[in-house]
């Protein structure tokens, strides 16, 4: 039997790879969205992220989100279907 990680590991894995260094939090909010568009019974559907980085720093929003967005893009492929993206440096995530 070969184990299969959860969503929630294998978006915290892809993107601490994709941003070294960064603290990474992942939270599952598909529960939120039971009967909603894209929701499945078994749920992973709707996560929400927030990746502190140094590497942020002089990165707009847009740029920032596409950076997370490319770094989960598989997950994308095999049924997530809402990512809530929080992604700011150290001293943005300092300061509230």
């Amino acid at each position: 039997m070969t184990f299969e990680p959860s969503r929630e590991r294998r978006l915290g894995a892809a993107l601490a790879a994709a941003f070294p260094g960064a603290t990474v939090a992942v939270r599952d909010d598909s529960h939120l969205h039971a009967g909603h568009a894209g929701a499945r019974p078994g749920g992973e559907t709707h996560y929400g992220v927030r990746v502190v980085w140094a590497g942020f720093e002089g990165q707009n929003r847009v740029a920032r989100q596409r950076a997370v967005n490319a770094a989960v893009a598989a997950e994308f492929t095999g049924g997530l279907h809402a990512l809530a993206i929080e992604a700011r440096t150290p001293a943005e995530a300092a300061a509230g």
